[in-house]
């Protein structure tokens, strides 16, 4: 897991570049990766914004950087 910031986000190595949700087959920028807490423990979300700017959530292993 990466370092996470005061507010919360991940320092993650592929914020800002473009990546694929391996479970929707999407792509899009990589914009935040968050946690959250649950009872379970935290999870890591993916904020994933493409070029029609919808933006979705996956969990955060589910990424990968994009193939150009």
């Amino acid at each position: 897991m990466n370092p996470v910031g005061s507010h919360g986000y991940e320092h993650h190595p592929l914020l800002d570049t473009l990546v694929r949700d391996i479970a929707s087959r999407g792509e899009g920028v990589l914009i935040a990766v968050t946690h959250e807490l649950h009872s379970d423990g935290t999870v890591r979300i993916a904020h994933i914004r493409p070029a029609s700017g919808v933006e979705w959530t996956t969990a955060a292993d589910n990424i990968q950087a994009a193939r150009p």
